[in-house]
């Protein structure tokens, strides 16, 4: 096995499998000092401002000359003097194909009234403002497993009383897109397939009111959704006392619920990436891919998101556009961003981390290019703004920031019923209802965090497995996942923390 890596034939640069020293011999070129595990080494000499090619795609400029074997990342590595935006050919639809022959696995679902399919289930308290998070959170601790035993005992067919709670619902425009997101978030969260019931927490003069919501969402109180506020109530203590009886009416019912074979077509999994690595789009994201491919080959769907984890690499989801209008919808998207972040004073190159620079990546190109493997090869069927309800099955986009938490929440919201995550340098992440599966890029982090991380894709990188084998490997997780095998995250207790609906606009 050689101590580095080639993904393309065209490539200016190779990773480095293992760390190397000066003087080692790379292919033809001699290493110019130290380059570390995931990072570039250059294989020609780059003169200043000539594109620099990983995946034969562009990741860059020479922001000054740089010599074959010397290490290429933030020091002389650039996004170019237009940030990034140098023209790029969407052909839109090029690489649609036929759709792949119909396949028929099951995993052990609960079918509910209305047809849909859980993998969970849960009962939710949410919160219409940050002011009711502590009184939603009250109810649903009466219930913990880890502190009151003994409050579900009786009710093993439920996974748990979740509260999810945020920092927002107050001191912003009514009518404004910010509404509109939390309005939805909201509104994807209560009639989501993986809770039972949902009981909705306000405290009574908050903007986001809750009658409004209601109407504005299409939704109304019965048996599975109940909503009221504090000030009506009678204060905090009632408002408790009222949640925790009201839960206890919920859980006989919802403990009826059994799991039966269903077809793998009700899945549908958001992708995420956090914490990236010069490994990600080596191993763990092409590996998702795969098994996103097999997912929609069972008449699944899988939707990936992050846009601004995508820059640079859009034109490659456009060609696979099933209607020019559809990719017409992700380049306006795209456009969107980049005057998001000039009003804000900022680029698009801001969002690699520190994390994601100390593994290997260096411009938000290079990220995106790796990112969107996760996405597979299918044809892509739609594209959806945050937190709509995804209704397509197979390949699909959803417009959400590259911040995990709130990607993830406009993903559920819109109807995953699973999350798949991929880390190089070590997330910790779940999303309460949904379970999460965590998928590390390389085996130094696996042994290192073995309890967080549920499948290590570093072994591609090590050789002793495939891309297409460890896809294989994913899918048959998701399915066992699915059927209620609890995720390395659930485990933990990870998930309420984590829901976080994308803030925009002025806070007022």
């Amino acid at each position: 096995m050689t101590p580095f890596i080639r993904l393309h034939p065209q490539d200016d640069v190779l990773i480095a499998r293992a760390q190397l020293v000066g003087g080692a011999m790379v292919e033809s070129v001699q290493a110019k000092g130290l380059i570390p595990p995931g990072h570039k080494i250059a294989m020609r000499d780059i003169a200043a401002g000539e594109p620099v090619r990983r995946y034969n795609q562009i990741i860059g400029f020479a922001s000054k000359p740089i010599a074959a074997g010397e290490h290429v990342h933030t020091h002389n590595l650039w996004m170019g003097p237009d940030g990034g935006a140098f023209e790029r050919d969407y052909a839109f639809g090029a690489d649609v194909k036929p759709e792949p022959e119909r396949r028929q696995a099951t995993f052990m679902g609960i079918r509910r009234a209305d047809g849909r399919v859980a993998t969970r289930n849960y009962i939710g308290v949410l919160s219409s403002v940050n002011c009711s998070a502590t009184a939603a959170r009250a109810i649903a601790d009466h219930f913990s497993r880890q502190t009151n035993p003994g409050a579900l005992a009786d009710f093993p067919h439920i996974d748990g009383v979740v509260a999810l709670t945020h920092g927002t619902g107050c001191g912003m425009d009514t009518q404004g897109l910010g509404m509109q997101i939390l309005e939805r978030t909201l509104a994807g969260y209560a009639t989501h397939a993986n809770f039972w019931g949902v009981i909705v927490v306000g405290l009574g003069c908050e903007a986001n009111q809750i009658n409004a919501w209601l109407a504005h969402s299409s939704l109304r109180e019965g048996e599975t959704l109940r909503v009221f506020n504090i000030q009506d109530t009678g204060g905090t203590r009632k408002t408790v006392e009222k949640g925790i009886a009201l839960v206890k009416e919920m859980l006989p019912q919802a403990n009826r619920v059994r799991r039966e074979p269903c077809p793998a077509s009700h899945i549908t999994i958001g992708l995420q990436c956090g914490g990236s690595d010069g490994y990600s789009g080596i191993s763990a994201n092409p590996a998702l891919g795969a098994a996103v491919d097999l997912l929609v080959a069972h008449g699944g769907t899988a939707i990936l998101s992050e846009t601004p984890e995508i820059y640079g690499a859009e034109h490659l989801l456009t060609r696979r556009a099933v209607k020019r209008e559809v990719g017409e919808k992700l380049i306006s998207r795209i456009k969107w961003w980049e005057q998001y972040t000039r009003v804000n004073e900022g680029e698009m190159n801001n969002n690699p981390s520190p994390g994601n620079k100390a593994g290997g990546l260096t411009t938000i190109l290079e990220k995106s290019l790796g990112a969107v493997a996760k996405g597979g090869t299918t044809n892509l069927q739609a594209v959806y703004e945050y937190a709509e309800p995804v209704t397509a099955h197979g390949f699909v986009y959803m417009d959400t920031p590259g911040y995990d938490p709130v990607s993830a929440t406009g993903q559920v919201a819109g109807g995953a019923n699973m999350i798949c995550f991929t880390t190089g340098r070590g997330s910790a992440y779940g999303c309460a209802p949904s379970p999460s599966l965590k998928l590390a890029t390389n085996s130094a982090l696996w042994q290192r965090q073995e309890e967080d991380m549920d499948i290590n894709c570093g072994e591609i990188i090590d050789g002793s497995a495939s891309v297409q084998a460890m896809g294989e490997r994913i899918f048959r997780l998701v399915l066992a996942t699915a059927s209620g095998e609890a995720s390395k995250s659930e485990k933990h207790g990870y998930g309420q923390n984590e829901f976080v609906p994308w803030q925009v606009g002025a806070v007022m």
